[in-house]
């Protein structure tokens, strides 16, 4: 009988110590994946607070944020005036870390390929076909690049890291602005798309020719050459954290309150031209208590603990700066 008592008390025990646990629910961006999947692994050993996130690209992550089906979203691209209002008006844009856009392309034999901003628009037209194309060469001398057709790799899915990409080329190219233009999901003049980083990545690696845009971290973890890009310095420059860095640096004092921001072609001498921010969409006013509570602790450890492992997956932290703007906006938050 004792110890019937005592395995019933030890059974009580387990379940109430299992209630103390929450479990979040959220979805969007891939941009970010590797970073939030190091940081909610992190997370539940310190908490044993559960969080799902599922990376289905930012159009789909604004959509069940939108829809209530998550606790919030993520994406890299800022949700419209209009969809902040469907999503009720009192969504929150919380910046998590910095990633810079890589170009990546399939040429054997090629580690190092020098691209402007002009050639790079007409590539992805369509205009320049071939590899070897003139204005190609003139950029790379000294490198034998091949006459062969170039294929153009994009994502198939509503997506951040589209937004980013295009927001740099219609700034930087009247052409694309007025015949495609910016946003999470366009028109494609020409090419073959990927659902996710992960697609394009997978598309750019198994096509001799490819070329495409991806987080850099899939272009590292997947062994992809990356385009070496002209800034509006005149520099060439590879993406990395400290090419992402300094572009942020050009760009901190325009990012407006609600964090909003693009921060594509910014100002420096060693800034790489195709960054951006990526955000966790969340409701300022919380109707659940105990999420909302969770919620808050979770995105004041990310933007403290959380920070430090940036860089090992090839992300940049917040500037100190902004840190501690976006951890006054989490104070707001209401639960």
């Amino acid at each position: 009988m004792l110890k019937k008592i005592l395995f019933l008390l030890l059974a009580v025990t387990m379940v109430a110590g299992a209630s103390l646990a929450v479990e979040l629910n959220g979805a969007g961006a891939t941009f970010p994946f590797p970073i939030y999947s190091k940081w909610i692994s992190e997370y539940y050993k310190a908490t044993n607070d559960k969080i799902n996130y599922q990376p289905i690209g930012s159009g789909g992550g604004i959509r069940q944020f939108t829809n209530g089906i998550v606790d919030f979203g993520a994406s890299d691209a800022p949700m419209t005036n209009q969809e902040i209002k469907a999503a009720g008006g009192d969504v929150l844009h919380i910046p998590t870390v910095m990633g810079a856009v890589a170009v990546s392309y399939n040429l054997p034999g090629i580690n190092s390929l020098k691209l402007d901003d002009q050639t790079l628009a007409k590539i992805f037209l369509g205009d320049i076909k071939k590899w070897n194309d003139e204005a190609i060469v003139k950029l790379n001398p000294g490198i034998n690049l091949p006459d062969k057709s170039i294929l153009t790799a994009h994502r198939s899915d509503g997506s951040g890291t589209t937004n980013i990409f295009s927001n740099y080329l219609a700034k930087v190219s009247s052409a694309w602005a007025a015949q495609v233009g910016a946003g999470k999901s366009l028109n494609w003049p020409v090419g073959v798309g990927g659902k996710g980083n992960a697609g394009v990545a997978g598309v750019i690696k198994v096509n001799e020719g490819a070329i495409g845009y991806v987080e850099l971290a899939y272009a590292i973890t997947n062994d992809l050459s990356v385009v070496v890009l002209k800034n509006r310095s005149g520099k060439f420059v590879t993406p990395s954290i400290d090419s992402t860095v300094a572009a942020a640096a050009g760009a901190i004092k325009s990012i407006p309150n609600d964090f909003r921001a693009d921060l594509t072609n910014a100002k420096g001498a060693n800034a790489y031209p195709i960054i951006g921010l990526t955000w966790l969409l969340v409701h300022k006013n919380q109707s659940n208590a105990e999420k909302g509570k969770t919620l808050v602790e979770f995105l004041k450890w990310s933007l403290t603990v959380g920070q430090k492992y940036g860089p090992e997956l090839y992300y940049a932290p917040l500037p100190e700066e902004l840190k501690t703007k976006v951890l006054e906006t989490i104070d707001s938050i209401k639960y």
